[in-house]
């Protein structure tokens, strides 16, 4: 992993630490942590609310302290809808895999889930900038098909807030060129940087296989 990865690796653990908020979570909490993931990895949505009672007791304050950790995000009804990377709340990002499909919350999420589950994805997204679609065919850290081949990772670097998924993953896109790229950085060259695929794809291994 070359320096500018590994340096773009460490600021979003910096920013969004989910393996360590993971690691620091009693037994009971982390094992629900997973079968959220795999839940949505392996059907596209969260278990249900009786498979998730089935994990822990009081489910309710398991949830209240995943989603405090930031680990989990819920809607009003305290349901879950999504869990870094995945999530069923509307994004620009859809991945396809085991015959199913599933939201991604960003870029960088969106390629972390065949890197996750060791099966072949499907990405459809639009550039940022161009609106121009993008398709992303990947098998773990092989991608299969890019298209357009120019394809690049954008990161605006900034505060999460209380929820990542609302703030520092809405602005981590797909960009179609090195045209649109720069048009991109541009806006803001100190926080806005750029990644190749296989460097963005990198980042999203080493970020989120660990929570599996």
């Amino acid at each position: 992993m070359n320096e500018k990865t590994q340096r773009g690796l460490d600021r979003l653990n910096q920013r969004l630490p989910l393996a360590l908020r993971q690691a620091q979570l009693p037994g009971p909490l982390r094992r629900l942590h997973r079968a959220i993931l795999r839940g949505f990895g392996e059907r596209g949505e969260p278990p249900t609310q009786g498979e998730l009672g089935a994990w822990v007791e009081a489910l309710d304050a398991a949830l209240e302290r995943l989603a405090a950790d930031d680990l989990i995000v819920r809607d009003g009804a305290g349901r879950v809808v999504g869990a870094y990377p995945m999530t069923r709340e509307a994004t620009n990002h859809r991945v396809e895999l085991l015959g199913h499909s599933v939201n991604a919350m960003c870029a960088v999420d969106a390629l972390a889930v065949s890197c996750m589950f060791g099966v072949e994805t499907r990405i459809d997204s639009r550039c940022r900038v161009s609106g121009e679609p993008i398709v992303v065919r990947q098998l773990e850290r092989s991608l299969l098909e890019v298209v357009p081949l120019g394809v690049q990772v954008g990161i605006r670097w900034q505060a999460p807030g209380s929820c990542a998924a609302h703030t520092l993953c809405r602005e981590m896109v797909f960009l179609a060129d090195s045209s649109a790229a720069s048009q991109w950085q541009a806006e803001d060259p100190e926080q806005y940087e750029l990644f190749s695929l296989a460097e963005a794809l990198e980042i999203a291994a080493r970020f989120f296989v660990p929570l599996l």
